[in-house]
Formats: structure tokens, C-alpha cells, sequence
């Protein structure tokens, strides 16, 4: 029998005839590799692109999300683990083909249409020829992945999108070993690439009491993302509540992400948030050259826009983003 190797991600999967890869959705079929989940979904709604979440990216619209089952990293605590750690027959689906997304996107009114939940890398040529289906209408594609990809591949996907939110484990490969079933090169090329092919990037990181919590792993993460990425690339840190495999452990004190927000800040990166903390100050931005209030938020809602053309309305400072079509500094 003919075995297939797929060459999206780095686990390189060698699949028999008639058998999955590690992700369960890309299946060698006649010796031909496909992927099963092509065209239907098992999630869709339409979100604030804050939820996704970019911050300095459109401020305000809204975006049709959709999913496929699978995934190819396990993480202990995923948030979306019904659906990411699923065989795709496992869980309910609808079909959705490139061109009617694109469609219910128009239908919907949502000027851009979001690849998340599970990633996007599982549901590669379904994610491509949405893109490319939703740019025929004037729509725009995001994606929200965890950038566990090979190069090729995942830059040919940013040249089809608009934006990027890449979500970074841990600044620790035994930690993505141990807890992920991946590695952190592959991520930080995958990070790299986002910026060489110019697409918008935000980074998020989701912040785990007594695993990924440690302030030297975080000030790592934040001094590699300034030299390699930039200082103004938004970073998000996520708070964590218990999920999947790690029910037993406490949501993270605030405390704890207030610490890490100091270490981003100090690190000289300028655009620092703290997800999942109703209320926190960092929920808004602020110019980093004056302080001024630019955008205020209340979770995902949006209270006010304070910008001109892109700029700080107080110093004239232009704010890094994709603000109504005009584009800020990206580095």
C-alpha cells in the first residue's frame, strides 16, 4: 500500500493507505492525501475580530469565525478541546464549501471571515480557497493559529489573508514537548514569516499558573519578539481558566498577569494586553508615545475610537495597525 507523507507541519505524518495523520482530518485515500473535514464545519458564528483577538486590526468589525474538527498540536489545556481533539466524524458538521462562506459572509454583512477555533494549518486547502473565494467579494481573511507549520506552506496562506493572531505556548520547548505534542522553532519561523510576508501580526500567549507563568520564560518571549518581530507588535497575554486536561489546576491570579504585562513593558515592547480580566486597564490603547486613550474597550466590546487617520490624536503619532484601511508602522 502507497504511504503518503504530508508536508504541512513539522511532524512530517507518513500515513498508510486508508489511515489519518496525527491531526485526524488529512487521510491518505488511494494514495492521494486529503483532507476529510474539505467544505463543512463544525463551528460558525460571527464575532468581534477583538475576540480573535487583534486589538490595532479594524477596531470594532465583526468577522464570520468558522472551524473544522482536528488539530495538530494536543494541548493539556485547550480551550476548543471538544472540537480540536475530535475524529472529525466524532463531532456535528454542516457543509460550507469556499463559495458559500464567501456568500454567508456577504449575507452576513462581516467584511472579514476568520479561520480559528481549531487551526487552520489541519484545514490548509479549505482555508486557501476560502481566502481566495472571500477576495473575489471584498472580504477579508484572518487567521488565529498556533503556527505549528512548515514555511512553504504557511506563507503561501499569508499571502491569501489579511492578518494574523499566533498563539505562543510557552517560551520553552520542553514545555510544548511535554505539554503540546510540538516544538517552539517551527512557531518562532512561523512568527517570522508573518512579518516578512507583511501581513498584520499579533501575538497571544496564554498564561498558565506554575507552568507558563515563569517571569524569565516570559522575559525571553518579549526580548525575542522585539528583536525579531518588532516593539510594536501587540502582545496579548491570556489569562487561563481550568480546561480539558488541566481542571485541577486555578484560574491565573491577576497578580500574576499584571507581572507579566510589567515584564512585556519593560522588555520595550509598547502595545501589551491582559485577555480575560474583565475590567483590566490594558483591556484599551493607549498611545505609547503620550498615553493618551485611543481606543477604549470593555472586553470585546468597543466604547470609542480616539484616532485620526491613524494617528495619535494628542502627540501625531502613528499608532501600528490597520486602522479603516490606513495602515500605521509595523516595526
Amino acid at each position: 500500500m502507497a504511504v503518503v507523507e504530508c508536508t504541512l507541519c513539522p511532524k512530517q505524518c507518513r500515513i498508510p493507505e486508508g489511515r489519518s495523520g496525527d491531526c485526524r482530518v488529512r487521510v491518505n485515500l488511494d494514495g492521494r492525501l486529503r483532507a476529510s473535514t474539505y467544505g463543512t464545519v463544525v463551528a460558525a458564528h460571527v464575532d468581534p475580530i477583538e475576540k480573535k483577538p487583534f486589538f490595532h486590526f479594524h477596531p470594532g468589525a465583526t468577522a464570520l469565525s468558522v472551524a473544522t474538527a482536528g488539530c495538530n498540536l494536543h494541548c493539556d489545556g485547550c480551550q476548543n478541546w471538544e472540537i480540536s481533539q475530535a475524529n472529525p466524524e466524532e463531532v456535528e458538521s454542516h457543509p460550507l464549501p469556499p463559495g458559500e462562506l464567501a456568500r454567508l459572509a456577504t449575507r452576513e454583512g462581516t467584511p472579514f471571515v476568520a479561520f480559528t477555533y481549531t487551526d487552520p494549518i489541519v484545514y490548509y486547502e479549505y482555508a486557501y480557497d476560502s481566502a481566495v473565494a472571500c477576495a473575489s467579494r471584498g472580504i477579508g481573511s484572518v487567521l488565529v493559529t498556533a503556527g505549528y507549520a512548515n514555511d512553504a506552506p504557511i506563507r503561501a496562506l499569508f499571502r491569501v489573508v489579511k492578518a494574523a493572531t499566533i498563539d505562543v505556548k510557552a517560551f520553552d520547548d520542553a514545555f510544548y514537548r511535554a505539554h503540546c505534542g510540538g516544538g517552539l522553532k517551527p512557531v518562532l519561523n512561523t512568527l517570522v514569516a508573518a512579518r516578512e510576508e507583511g501581513i498584520w501580526l499579533e501575538v497571544s500567549n496564554l498564561v498558565i499558573p506554575g507552568m507558563t507563568d515563569d517571569p524569565a520564560k516570559i522575559g525571553e518571549l518579549c526580548r525575542w519578539m522585539r528583536t525579531n518581530l518588532g516593539e510594536d507588535v501587540p502582545l496579548h497575554f491570556l489569562r487561563f481558566t481550568p480546561h480539558y486536561r488541566l481542571q485541577n489546576l486555578p484560574s491565573t491570579p491577576v497578580v500574576t498577569m499584571d507581572t507579566a504585562w510589567q515584564i512585556a513593558k519593560d522588555a520595550g515592547m509598547r502595545y501589551v494586553y491582559v485577555g480575560n480580566v474583565p475590567g483590566h486597564p490594558s483591556e484599551s490603547t493607549t498611545c505609547a508615545g503620550c498615553g493618551t486613550l485611543l481606543i477604549e474597550r470593555a472586553g470585546y466590546r468597543l466604547q470609542s475610537v480616539r484616532m485620526k487617520d491613524g494617528r495619535c490624536p494628542s502627540c501625531g503619532a502613528v499608532i501600528p495597525g490597520v486602522f479603516g484601511g490606513v495602515v500605521g508602522g509595523q516595526g
